[in-house]
């Protein structure tokens, strides 16, 4: 654990940055009253770090006052009252020449100077994998800060769960039970992609409570012909459709990942796979086949209670950490805990599917096909 040294505290800072997931403004409305009754000042970072990169480019230079009425009814919302961005890494920021050539730069320096400028004595900085490798350094410069976990996927290590995964999966679910009767009414086979980056949680998760019949994860390659064999043993038993769920990073075997785009400063941007799954289930089968690509609809919409109380009691946790001395970690669910967990144990590790675990069991002892 992390080294716990008490400092006085009078104002802090609060930053979303990444994907947004139900849940960010739950997070920012505990922190923000947590931090207010204890007598310190609460500012918000505009779209992540960039309001403190770039504050020429706002009327109130990149920080807003988050006071009482600034968080008030906010819990249920969808996205983040602060904005954020996946885009412009600290890290490895682009910066384009005159004369045209490409060089990536580390501004976390400028970051450090900005809170101190502004007089922040703490940040709570919200993200997942990549804002906790920004948050690691940041801390490293001396920044006094604590990671809270943020991402629809579900894939980081050290913590039970991360809020917005619940939302995601519940979204889902309702969406495969709604193709059940279309797919049913027309004998076809339908085949939805959902996100998940490196990671089949949500895939999975909602595949085997939406009763799906196929589902292809990234950590499990797939052999299209035992996906098609089992479209055709359904055919065999009466069943003329078949549901089948894909992960946006599933990969067949022997093949790579389906990347739709690669940009300087952020993350390669998956996707395609759904329709290549597909087409070869068409070209094999000859079955009618349909593809639905939920994407970004996994992220909007208002958190479910469980996605709310988990935000909720980070964002009050982070600053209890700060009050007692923590920095350099993170929070993570341990139920029926909160616990801190240093950012270097939590970061670099992806937490991925155990091909062994109950819920991969319980699906194939239901019949569900994983390729």
């Amino acid at each position: 654990m992390a080294a716990k040294q008490k400092v006085q505290i009078k104002k802090i800072a609060i930053s979303t940055g990444g994907g947004d997931a139900p849940g960010l403004n739950a997070v920012i409305r505990a922190a923000a009253l947590s931090a207010i009754m204890r007598g310190w000042e609460v500012y918000g970072v505009l779209d992540g770090f960039h309001g403190i990169l770039s504050p020429e480019e706002y009327p109130d230079g990149g920080f807003v006052p988050l006071t009482r009425d600034r968080v008030r009814g906010i819990t249920h919302l969808g996205g983040t009252i602060l904005g954020t961005s996946n885009r412009n890494n600290p890290l490895k920021y682009p910066i384009i020449h005159p004369d045209g050539t490409r060089e990536e730069v580390d501004r976390t320096d400028e970051i450090v100077r900005g809170f101190r400028l502004h007089h922040i004595d703490a940040l709570i900085t919200v993200g997942g994998d990549g804002s906790l490798a920004i948050a690691s350094v940041l801390a490293k410069k001396g920044l006094r800060l604590i990671s809270v976990p943020k991402t629809i996927d579900n894939d980081l290590d050290k913590t039970d769960v991360t809020f917005g995964f619940d939302t995601a999966v519940g979204f889902a679910t309702e969406a495969l039970d709604r193709l059940h009767s279309t797919a049913a009414s027309h004998g076809r086979v339908m085949v939805v992609e959902v996100m998940g980056r490196y990671a089949g949680w949500i895939a999975l998760h909602s595949g085997v409570a939406a009763s799906a019949d196929v589902i292809l994860i990234p950590e499990r390659p797939y052999d299209i012909h035992k996906v098609v064999e089992k479209v055709k043993e359904r055919e065999s038993q009466g069943s003329k459709f078949t549901i089948v769920v894909v992960a946006e990073g599933a990969t067949p075997v022997g093949g790579g990942l389906s990347v739709l785009e690669h940009e300087a400063g952020r993350a390669e941007r998956l996707g395609g796979i759904g329709e290549k799954v597909a087409a070869d289930i068409h070209e094999i089968s000859g079955k009618e086949t349909r593809l639905v690509v939920l994407g970004h609809l996994l992220r909007g919409g208002s958190p479910t209670s469980f996605d709310r109380l988990t935000a909720l009691r980070f964002g009050a946790a982070a600053v209890r950490g700060l009050e007692e001395g923590y920095s350099g970690v993170m929070v993570a669910l341990d139920p029926p805990q909160v616990k801190y967990v240093p950012i270097e144990e939590a970061m670099g590790k992806m937490k991925m599917v155990p091909m062994g675990s109950d819920i991969v069991l319980t699906a194939k002892d239901l019949g569900i096909s994983f390729g």
